[in-house]
């Protein structure tokens, strides 16, 4: 068993960490966190409630942390997307969302999840502020590229 402090993940992503009482990889945490982290390519697969959801966030949060700048270049303000995570449903978006909002409390990181089903009008808000990371169901996003 692995301790999260065992995997090099910032203080900021430790400090939320330990604040969900959460001490200890589980295997497909403690098998995808070190190859994330060095930027290689990575598939998992694991049962339902084994963490798959920190085994890419908590790394990707790190990376985000540690590499490169938000701005474009030529110094405009408008923020890129640096991350896009997509998933099938807006339920595990949402879920997506929440784990995102959790680890990156400590940080000046933002996200934003967006689905279909509600308004776009507060998501392409979002969107326009800026953020790190984009969550989101692909209707939705190709429904928002296409307008």
């Amino acid at each position: 068993m692995s301790k999260f402090e065992d995997l090099h993940l910032s203080s900021c992503l430790l400090r939320a960490l330990k604040e969900k009482g959460y001490e200890t990889a589980t295997p497909i945490q403690a098998d995808a966190i070190p190859p994330i982290l060095k930027g290689e390519d990575l598939v998992g697969c694991a049962q339902t409630g084994t963490g798959k959801t920190a085994a890419f966030a908590l790394p990707t949060l790190h990376r985000l942390m540690t590499d490169g700048q938000r701005n474009r270049p030529g110094g405009k303000s408008r923020k890129l997307i640096r991350c896009l995570v997509l998933a099938p449903t807006r339920e595990l978006t949402a879920q997506i969302g929440d784990s995102f909002a959790a680890y990156s409390r400590f940080t000046k990181l933002r996200h934003a999840v967006i689905f279909g089903g509600v308004s776009q009008v507060p998501q392409v808000r979002k969107l326009q502020a800026g953020v790190d990371t984009l969550i989101a169901t692909p209707g939705r996003l190709l429904d928002l590229i296409n307008q």
